[in-house]
């Protein structure tokens, strides 16, 4: 299977560069977003067509990818005379690369397998500045012979996926992500805050300790602005919120204890208390910095 044709559906701060990574890989690529403007926008930027429906975008697609905001949002671009569904032709892959349920998974793949389509639950971690550079990471679930014909395409906006298991691991793993990157910011938080009282230049202290085994992402990348309270960017609170609480609902069917990561969401909870509803997910920090 010769892979041209494929459609992208959401063009959110992670959609629309995916999206363009695509165009600029060579394959002709369709365009649908709740909000046209943005599409157009797209299109003035990137060589693809925009589509005023889910359906219209997906019509002769070999691969559809759909990157929105939670599984009810899923579910309205899919679902539907105008959804994605309706439009895929016989044997094409639908691939959502949204942050959902491993239930919402399963409901799609049985509702693609039905019509003879293919599957894959693709959650991404990397961030918005991931998804500009084209180096995002991509936890996979489904069949492996359908996992071979979306890895090479999905190459244009990775650097890196792994098919975890079958339909639904990939979410999964993303659960796994959430619940370790709430668990390295709020040490990361406690660390900095206690230097900064302590009278460290925290410059000098991230350069050095990130060479360790102290060292993360978010130490490379959120130190110095989560130390001048600098949050009016990234991924936002709110957002994490809703993905811990999809962890902690898997969780509990396994029986799996998750102490830290239910202390983090509530500090969460305070920080959107505080109207840090859009605040990068560093910004953890503020609540010990506003401390005596």
């Amino acid at each position: 299977m010769t892979i041209r044709n494929v459609a992208f559906i959401g063009l959110g701060v992670m959609g629309y560069p995916m999206a363009g990574h695509l165009s600029k890989a060579g394959y002709s690529v369709n365009v649908y977003n709740r909000s046209a403007a943005k599409a157009d926008s797209w299109t003035k930027e990137y060589q693809g067509s925009a589509c005023p429906t889910p359906r219209q975008a997906s019509i002769n697609c070999d691969i559809v990818f759909v990157c929105v905001g939670n599984d009810d949002d899923v579910l309205a671009v899919c679902n539907g005379e105008d959804g994605v569904l309706a439009g895929l032709k016989p044997g094409a892959i639908l691939v959502d690369h949204t942050t959902a349920s491993a239930e919402l998974a399963t409901k799609l793949a049985a509702l693609c397998e039905k019509q003879g389509n293919g599957f894959i639950d693709a959650p991404v971690s990397g961030g918005q500045a991931g998804a500009e550079s084209g180096v995002l990471t991509v936890m996979c679930g489904g069949k492996p012979q359908t996992y071979a014909k979306v890895s090479p395409v999905m190459a244009a906006y990775s650097r890196f996926s792994q098919l975890m298991g079958p339909v639904g691991d990939g979410q999964k793993a993303k659960m796994a992500n959430q619940i370790c990157i709430a668990g390295i910011v709020q040490g990361l938080s406690e660390a900095l805050n206690f230097a900064s009282r302590a009278g460290l230049d925290t410059e000098k202290l991230v350069e050095t300790i990130s060479k360790g085994a102290a060292g993360s992402w978010q130490m490379e990348n959120r130190s110095a602005t989560m130390v001048n309270g600098e949050f009016e960017f990234g991924f936002a609170v709110d957002w994490m919120r809703k993905d811990l609480a999809i962890a902690f609902r898997e969780a509990e069917k396994h029986q799996a204890q998750l102490p830290m990561t239910t202390m983090v969401d509530g500090f969460y909870e305070e920080i959107q208390e505080l109207g840090g509803n859009r605040w990068d997910t560093s910004s953890l920090i503020a609540l010990l910095q506003n401390r005596k």
